[in-house]
């Protein structure tokens, strides 16, 4: 029996998705990227973080942002994301955080094989992919590309990881799970705090298979989506370029 494109995109996701998480994390929290950050006058990591994030939407208030994030605590958001913005604004701080992305990407994909062709591969499927109700993908997506092939592959991991965190967002919204909840459900409590929220917190045992629906749900949409957007006999090839990728990690 032959898998359908369907079946095949379904596996490409589960077999990407947490490469794609990972790599975008390791660039998002790596000292290169707060390091320039420091340079660059945002001396409290953090606040470069969610100013350069948030900024992805414009310089919105901090319900807004908040509210594309989906899991963090809001008093939290408003504290991190204000006093990023306070620096030079938080479209300044986006346009900083994708340059300090491509900068990363130079400092360490230099050396990938192929790395023009996973490049390829990545672009056609972010720039075909369906972008609504994700705006923080759509922000990224729209953010100013390196013109070197290195930098821009670390720049379009950062987008693919936003596609999916906004897709699992809106899962999570769908299953009926609180932004506490979403997260005490997967992570765990010291998630949690990391997310900034406080303790004591509620036993969620009983919901924990909301967790679960959300994430095959996640896949789903992921892999219908990816049908429409990436030709089949591409398949390989991207997921091929995710692994170069990730065993290139610092």
């Amino acid at each position: 029996m032959t898998m359908s494109d369907h079946d095949r995109a379904l596996a490409l996701v589960q077999s990407t998705s947490d490469p794609i998480h990972t790599i975008g994390t390791t660039v998002y929290l790596s000292p290169d990227v707060f390091g320039w950050a420091a340079e660059w006058g945002w001396t409290n990591p953090f606040a470069f973080y969610f100013s350069g994030r948030g900024g992805m939407l414009g310089d919105v208030g901090h319900d807004v942002v908040c509210a594309a994030l989906g899991w963090f605590e809001p008093g939290s958001v408003k504290a991190m994301y204000e006093e990023g913005a306070a620096v030079n604004g938080a479209t300044a701080a986006a346009k900083r955080m994708a340059e300090a992305h491509g900068m990363w990407g130079q400092k360490h994909f230099a050396d990938v094989k192929g790395i023009g062709d996973i490049v390829a591969v990545s672009e056609e499927l972010i720039d075909n992919l369906e972008g609504s109700g994700l705006p923080l993908f759509v922000g990224w997506r729209a953010a100013a590309r390196s013109t070197d092939p290195a930098g821009r592959a670390a720049q379009l991991m950062q987008i693919l990881r936003e596609w999916r965190g906004g897709v699992h967002l809106v899962a999570t919204t769908a299953v009926g799970l609180a932004p506490m909840e979403a997260i005490l459900t997967n992570e765990g409590e010291g998630q949690a705090k990391f997310f900034g929220w406080s303790a004591p917190f509620p036993d969620c045992s009983e919901i924990k298979h909301k967790h679960d629906e959300a994430e095959q749900i996640t896949d789903e949409v992921m892999a219908a989506a990816l049908v429409r957007a990436l030709p089949a006999e591409r398949f390989e090839a991207f997921d091929e370029g995710v692994a170069a990728l990730l065993a290139a990690l610092p």
